[in-house]
């Protein structure tokens, strides 16, 4: 018993150690520019005593209200499957609603926006996170100031291009990395307490409502700033299924909020003391001769933070391609044991080339500011109205409950998207514009894929009468196994048709697969396919997969062997698959241009066989055309 429980320690422990690496680097490293920016930056509200107390209780009880009583205690309750996430939000809310109407409509807009606003931060937090650690370099010395901006590029070129070996060995290290970053946190926020204990006030919460009523125009400019002490909130939710609610708990309680408040506080303490620090409270914290190591392993810490960003934007998009949001795209699996570790080519180069963008248009993570925030804003803001319909459909909160704790919450969030929404003519406007973009994308992929099955449906052909009607005339049987894949079970497959036609021939065994998505992230394999037999060596397959699910041919035969007696074997079959082409036509559901942008991803997304794992010299591709 002993053994047993000294080995359910050891794993628990290990499991908090990694959501620290890859839970936490975001937030964990905002105390290189949050508190800064608050007092100095753009929106910052000068070094004044009451100041400086009022900013640093607003930053202490943000924290506690957003991240520790929203997020870490309340938001991951809403687990789908144990998963969280955007998407694994929207799929979850999208069980608890009518399969049609407005509010269904509403939610998947709401969804999707959230969504796209993490691209946003996916391209901003590298840049902000990375800049800001090396900037340090100006603090040690002014002859560094130059080499920052090429010393930035090189180390962000260099993480991108790290992406396809895959994070599995870089990872081991991530959390022991990040465990020394929140000790070296605590360790200079102590020395500046100690130094000043008087900042200790601003635990105090009346600190921040009195300057609040004092100067309402100031605070609602500085809450932006503020705001930044909360980035990387979000990555607690959609990390929730790579670790589980406990260990993300305990890591943010007995690690990670200490370190981040006593450093707050430890950078507080110095400006009091001395308020020309403010120009770069964190690094002039620590004594001269350390500074330069400190500068390395901020360094090392924001690389850890983008690398968990990058992640998620890498799980964000499979499980999009999943749910019908996105198109087929090359995705490859750099883990033999994980399949949550995941390389996405088009996705990595295309951050690579905004991030990159990002450093040398904006030049400095003071800069980088104004635009971070307003997405993640967003983000928090709807993930809370996702939440509140859980809690009052899933849960069965009662309705005074579900307003006695939903509205201040709403009250919080909102005041961070108006003070972050004045930031958008200085660099706000970029998350929002590229997250605008993405969405578009999202909705035309979505309506367009719509309306090509609905056109599909109006002209389809019944399979089960159709293969009846096929005994008056029989064609000629050929040894072997076909297997036609579409998207609509129960209807005849084009390139069926066009086999018949051009052929005239069909083989001895035949099986209809089609594959869909469920709203939940992993199905059962005893629950995965519904086989029909149609008689005469025919059969329907109809599985089922969850969004974070593989789409492997040879895994879904092995379900088929195991639980339905149904034997096939992927280099023995003849897999017949239909590419469809669109040709557009006006007044059809989309403008033209609309069209045009679907037409174009359509034609560019990854072969069905690619992504379902089909070996090449098994397919036989034919071309349909579908007028939308």
């Amino acid at each position: 018993m002993s053994t047993d429980h000294s080995t359910d320690a050891k794993k628990a422990s290990a499991l908090v150690v990694a959501a620290i690496g890859i839970v936490y680097g975001d937030i964990g490293t905002s105390p290189l520019y949050a508190f800064r920016e608050s007092l100095s930056g753009a929106h910052g509200i000068g070094t004044a005593p009451e100041t400086v107390l009022g900013v640093l209780s607003m930053i202490f009880w943000a924290v506690t209200i957003v991240i520790s009583l929203k997020y870490v205690l309340l938001v991951l309750m809403a687990d789908n499957q144990g998963e969280g996430g955007d998407l694994a939000l929207l799929a979850l809310v999208l069980r608890q609603l009518p399969s049609r109407g407005r509010l269904r409509r509403v939610a998947i807009v709401l969804g999707l926006i959230s969504a796209a606003m993490f691209y946003g931060d996916s391209v901003i937090t590298p840049a902000i996170s990375v800049l800001s650690a090396v900037e340090g370099l100006a603090v040690v010395s002014e002859a560094f100031t130059h080499a920052v901006l090429p010393l930035t590029l090189m180390i962000l070129l260099g993480l991108f291009l790290a992406q396809r070996h895959g994070t599995g060995k870089v990872g081991r290290v991530f959390g022991p990395v990040m465990l020394v970053w929140f000790a070296v946190l605590a360790l200079l926020g102590i020395g500046g307490i100690v130094r000043n204990p008087g900042v200790l006030e601003a635990l105090d919460p009346l600190l921040a409502m009195r300057y609040a009523v004092e100067h309402p125009a100031l605070t609602l400019g500085v809450m932006a700033a503020v705001f930044l002490s909360l980035t990387g909130g979000e990555a607690l939710y959609a990390d929730m299924g790579h670790f589980g609610r406990r260990p993300i708990r305990v890591a943010w309680f007995w690690i990670v909020m200490p370190a981040l408040m006593l450093n707050y506080f430890g950078q507080g303490a110095l400006v009091l003391l001395d308020p020309k620090a403010a120009e770069n409270p964190f690094f002039l914290l620590a004594p001269t001769a350390l500074q330069l190591p400190l500068v390395l392993i901020a360094t090392c810490a924001t690389v850890i933070a983008s690398q968990a960003v990058i992640s998620g934007a890498f799980s964000m998009t499979a499980q999009a391609v999943k749910l019908g949001f996105l198109p087929r795209m090359p995705i490859d699996y750099t883990s033999e044991t994980h399949s949550g570790q995941i390389y996405v080519p088009f996705v990595n180069w295309a951050l690579l080339i905004v991030v990159v963008a990002l450093v040398v248009g904006f030049g400095s993570s003071a800069n980088l500011a104004a635009a971070y925030g307003i997405a993640v804003a967003t983000s928090m803001a709807i993930t809370t109205l996702g939440v509140l319909l859980i809690a009052r459909l899933r849960w069965d909160w009662p309705l005074w409950r579900v307003l006695l704790v939903f509205l201040p919450l709403m009250v919080v969030d909102w005041v961070f998207l108006v003070s972050n929404a004045a930031k958008i003519p200085y660099g706000g406007w970029f998350p929002l514009a590229f997250g605008g973009c993405l969405f578009l994308v999202f909705t035309t992929w979505k309506r367009g894929r719509s309306i090509v099955n609905h056109e599909l449906e109006k002209t389809g052909i019944a399979l089960a009468p159709f293969l009846k009607s096929l005994s008056i005339y029989p064609p000629t049987r050929v040894e072997g196994t076909a297997v036609f894949m579409s998207q609509e079970a129960g209807l005849v497959p084009h390139a069926l048709l066009h086999n018949l036609k051009h052929n005239r021939v069909l083989h001895e065994r035949v099986v209809f697969l089609t594959a869909v998505a469920r709203n939940v992230p992993h199905v059962e394999p005893e629950d995965m396919a519904e086989v029909t037999d149609l008689e005469e060596g025919c059969w329907q397959v109809l599985v089922r997969l969850g969004f974070q699910d593989t789409y492997d041919v040879a895994a879904i035969f092995e379900v088929l062997a195991r639980h339905h007696d149904l034997e096939l074997s992927v280099n023995e079959c003849s897999f017949f698959l239909s590419r469809q082409s669109v040709l557009a036509r006006t007044g059809q559901g989309m403008w033209r241009w609309r069209q045009r942008l679907f037409g174009w991803m359509l034609r560019n997304s990854q072969p069905a066989s690619d992504f379902f794992r089909i070996p090449p010299n098994r397919v036989i591709e034919i071309g349909t055309q579908v007028v939308i």
